[in-house]
């Protein structure tokens, strides 16, 4: 702050001075003919003497990024929502008194500018401005090194600095949307219906998850900010809409890492009469369709591995998968002692009420998850873990449940639905017990639920993708918070 004060007290001179000379510091809008993307297809290709022919009087308008002053002109960089463009401003072109205002202008200001185009002697194209408008005046200067803000902590708190002066940031944004907007087209097109369900819940369903907890004082009842649309969405299958998705937010109470954010997007979506297994041809086809729309490729590069999302993609079962890929004993799947005894070697952190199945979990989570680059789905997960989905025909102690795992993330977790309504109120019970026990990520009892599959739910298969993990894929993003434009932060202190 202290480095910055002289410049700010300099800048409110300015202003005041501005002011003085009756100069409105932030008029109401602006109209301009063109943005900088548009002036360059226009103009770009013309040389010198076709741009004389051209119509003069042109307007554009956007923030002064550079400004090299010449005493009676000055070249400036003006930067608007589609890039970036070259003008210059000369005393005895636009005359004494505008360039007495000029003069009081600094980089970080709003401006219009109305002019011809014309190439500087580097062949640049550049706008010769016969009149400037002040916009908006900045009273804080940009960061330094404009080029290159490093410092992660200013750009997670001041995301507009970040957007401003790295225009990679920007790009991955704009990526963000289109993946988004992929998503969308790609459910509508498969006849899924886009739908909100509540955001506060009476009751936190649908994942186990810690929930934030919040008080309506109007109707004097707590509320939870939801951890999941799940339980909801499938009270509309319940109701005939048999392909329902969402995109939007969901809450969990959890810590913040590189890879979790209180506060994050998901896609999830559900069909009436289908399975597991077809969600993973669905979920196949959707990443295809993305990656060809968005990067017209099947490959990526992730943080310096390459990864192939060409289908078929491999399906393991997460007990072979911890036999092969993390050197799991035989004894750890059917003894306590011995998963607690393999877990604690690889300092795996337990608790005392830990199960067998979430042990299995854990030792998941820091021996095999890290190194599943290609896609992979996992399937097989022990319904002791897996409350809401259906168990398996030939084996009931696991379910019809998929993960998917890319670089070594969990990227999307899918099932064949539970539609038993005396099996899910029995998984519901055993939640209650455990959250009664101590674990405060159990799930809720949710009666209204069960009521709704007492009317029947159709068989279904219903699936929720990490939006943000798939943005950090596809634009080499490794933190979340480098996908999520406001990421929470700890406040700062003092």
């Amino acid at each position: 702050m202290e480095k910055t004060k002289p410049v700010i007290e300099d800048r409110i001179k300015k202003a005041e001075t501005l002011k003085e000379m009756g100069i409105n510091l932030y008029p109401a809008g602006y109209r301009y003919d063109l943005t900088s993307s548009e002036a360059f297809e226009r103009f770009n290709q013309m040389d010198s003497a076709a741009l004389e022919k051209e119509k003069k009087g042109f307007s554009m308008a956007g923030r002064i990024m550079s400004l090299r002053d010449f005493g009676k002109a000055a070249f400036i960089h003006i930067k608007d929502g589609t890039g970036r463009i070259q003008a210059y401003v000369r005393k005895d072109q636009i005359g004494d008194e505008q360039y007495k205002i000029f003069k009081l202008m600094d980089m970080g200001d709003f401006i219009g500018i109305k002019g011809s185009f014309f190439r500087t002697r580097t062949d640049e194209l550049t706008l010769l401005a016969d009149e400037i408008t002040l916009l908006s005046k900045s009273m804080r200067p940009l960061p330094e090194k404009w080029h290159g803000l490093t410092d992660v902590e200013i750009r997670y708190r001041q995301r507009y600095l970040d957007l401003i002066v790295n225009e990679p940031v920007k790009e991955v944004f704009i990526l963000r949307s289109r993946i988004l907007q992929s998503f969308r087209n790609f459910f509508i097109r498969k006849g899924f219906l886009e739908v909100e369900t509540p955001m506060m819940q009476p009751i936190p369903g649908g994942a186990t998850a810690r929930p934030f907890k919040t008080y309506h004082n109007a109707l004097g009842m707590d509320l939870y900010l939801r951890v999941a649309p799940e339980l909801y969405l499938k009270r509309l299958v319940v109701g005939g809409i048999e392909r329902v998705f969402e995109i939007n937010r969901n809450f969990r109470n959890e810590g913040i890492s590189l890879q979790h954010n209180p506060e994050f997007t998901m896609v999830e979506f559900y069909q009436a009469y289908a399975t597991y297994e077809d969600l993973m041809n669905l979920t196949e086809e959707l990443f295809t369709d993305l990656l060809q729309e968005i990067l017209n490729r099947q490959t990526i590069t992730y943080q310096n591995q390459s990864i192939d999302f060409t289908p078929p993609w491999p399906r393991i079962s997460l007990f072979d998968a911890m036999r092969e890929i993390g050197g799991v004993t035989e004894e750890v799947f059917s003894d306590l002692k011995a998963a607690t005894e393999f877990a604690k070697s690889k300092d795996i952190t337990l608790t005392k009420k830990d199960s067998l199945a979430k042990i299995w979990a854990k030792i998941f989570d820091q021996l095999v998850e890290p190194k599943l680059i290609q896609p992979t789905f996992i399937i097989g997960y022990p319904t002791e873990i897996s409350p809401l989905s259906r168990r398996n025909d030939q084996d009931p102690d696991l379910t019809d449940r998929f993960e998917l795992f890319i670089a070594g993330k969990e990227i999307g977790n899918a099932f064949t639905e539970l539609n038993d309504p005396v099996d899910q109120l029995g998984r519901f019970e055993r939640q209650v017990a455990l959250r009664e026990s101590g674990d405060d990520e159990a799930q809720f009892m949710d009666r209204d639920y069960v009521t709704a599959l007492e009317h029947g739910l159709p068989p279904t298969a219903g699936e929720g993708i990490g939006i943000d993990r798939v943005v950090m894929l596809l634009t080499d993003s490794p933190s979340i918070r480098d996908v999520i434009f406001f990421p929470h932060m700890r406040s700062k202190q003092g």
